[in-house]
């Protein structure tokens, strides 16, 4: 699974202004709305359901909020970094700083899974972790996100 197939620089926020969760995935389901077929009324409503099964929040300052809505083309990434870490119920009950949305096709399946896979894994180094919270821009962030494809490139 290719990071560069999933999320683009012109799907993230490198200060995003928000204070509390739902306000992080409104932003979120804004941003991908300009560039998928859904609304961000359906990608925000889709959002929330997953999060009343439990929070994405998987610890160390980390959310993976995502979800499966029909007419997607294919999996769609945006990724957000907040200056304020905002408290997410997250499963280490600590505030969330960094946010990777993850949108899916309904019949995804096993793409879905791998993506997640993906994003976790990378999302759970500490290095990774400081990079991205000490990342100037939308640039240095992107370019974090992707070391791994680039690395296998080379």
């Amino acid at each position: 699974m290719d990071l560069t197939s999933i999320i683009l620089p012109d799907m993230i926020i490198a200060n995003l202004k928000a204070n509390s969760k739902k306000q992080v995935l409104h932003e979120l389901a804004e941003l991908a709305a300009k560039k998928v077929v859904c609304t961000e009324h359906e990608i925000l409503d889709t959002l929330l359901q997953r999060e009343r099964l439990g929070s994405t929040g998987t610890g160390n300052g980390v959310a993976i909020p995502h979800g499966k809505l029909p007419n997607l083309d294919g999996i769609v990434g945006a990724f957000a970094r907040v200056s304020k870490p905002i408290a997410f119920d997250a499963i280490d009950d600590q505030p969330v700083d960094l946010f990777f949305m993850l949108l899916a096709p309904e019949g995804s399946g096993a793409d879905h899974l791998k993506a997640l896979s993906k994003i976790a894994r990378i999302l759970r180094d500490e290095e990774k972790l400081n990079a991205l919270r000490s990342a100037q821009d939308v640039d240095g962030i992107y370019e974090t996100l992707i070391a791994e494809v680039k690395a296998n490139a080379a």
